[in-house]
């Protein structure tokens, strides 16, 4: 499977560079890209100019660009900046404009096979979602998920769900027969703060460990578990026989993917003993897998 980033061709915008709707040429920079895929996917959005397929593969590329910028170094207050921008260039370019035809007229035809992947792999720096945009009536599938090992405990998060409706889920497996009766997702605040907790201390960011990637003491925002069962052997992780399923609020699935893709998330679960275990999950490129499920393959 090709990264995704090879399945979105630079050359199929670069006709928006020479029509003057971007700054720079194509492809010159993350943070370029950034402001070339915002711009047809806020145009494509208000003139309705894409299929479900492109549009969502549109707004896919949109945000991976978001997470190569970022960790290129890229201050989260500049990309803002940058998505305002093309934002306002979108909305100030009439729909029925020759430039506009032209421009998502090849944006289409970059996107012909796109528009027909069932999955994808997001890689992240530690860990890596994977996406199925397969469709079931029937069956519950995992539809983005992270696989997680901490020690002894195992875990799958991310969306599942039957029909196209995704619920977001965390399924563990814990070294104790212990049960959890309770699970809660923790992240950083994003109206208390000012962008990402990162304790790198002098070492590499693309290698930094998970909890360091979260504020130690807060300030925090939480989402507690709506449903808890024992999971079916289709949503557990590979190899294990029982385990736990929680079910989280949708607004948590909106809030991780407001969320800097360097930073991580924290899946605490609590026990009738008084324990309570943490694992955590990488953040990565959640927002460009979730909208490459927007739409069903053509």
């Amino acid at each position: 499977m090709p990264h995704p980033r090879s399945l979105f061709n630079p050359r199929a915008l670069a006709l928006v560079a020479l029509m003057g709707l971007s700054p720079t040429a194509a492809g010159s920079a993350p943070a370029d890209l950034y402001y070339e895929r915002s711009l047809m996917a806020e145009a494509g959005n208000r003139c309705g100019l894409f299929a479900p397929q492109v549009q969502s593969a549109l707004v896919s590329a949109r945000e991976q660009a978001r997470g190569t910028a970022l960790r290129a170094g890229s201050p989260p207050r500049d990309l803002q900046a940058t998505f305002d921008r093309a934002r306002a260039r979108a909305r100030s370019v009439p729909c029925d404009s020759q430039d506009i035809v032209i421009a998502a007229q090849r944006v289409r035809n970059a996107f012909e096979g796109y528009a027909r992947l069932i999955r994808l792999d997001f890689p992240g720096d530690l860990y890596t979602w994977k996406a199925d945009r397969s469709v079931s009536a029937q069956k519950v599938f995992w539809r983005l998920t992270q696989e997680v090992q901490q020690g002894e405990d195992q875990m799958r998060f991310g969306l599942a769900g039957r029909g196209g409706a995704d619920n977001l889920m965390a399924v563990a497996r814990f070294s104790t027969d212990e049960a959890p009766y309770a699970a809660r997702i923790v992240m950083r605040n994003r109206s208390l703060t000012t962008g990402a907790y990162l304790d790198s201390r002098g070492e590499s960011l693309r290698t930094l460990p998970l909890p360091r990637r979260l504020p130690k003491s807060g300030p925090y925002e939480g989402y507690v578990a709506e449903a808890r069962s024992q999971a079916g052997t289709d949503l557990l992780p590979p190899g294990v026989r029982a385990g736990w399923a929680f079910r989280f609020p949708a607004q948590a699935a909106a809030a991780m993917a407001d969320l800097d893709p360097r930073e991580s998330i924290q899946v605490e679960f609590q026990f009738g003993s008084g324990s309570t275990r943490k694992i955590y999950v990488e953040v990565g490129d959640f927002a460009a897998g979730r909208a490459f499920l927007a739409a069903r393959p053509s």
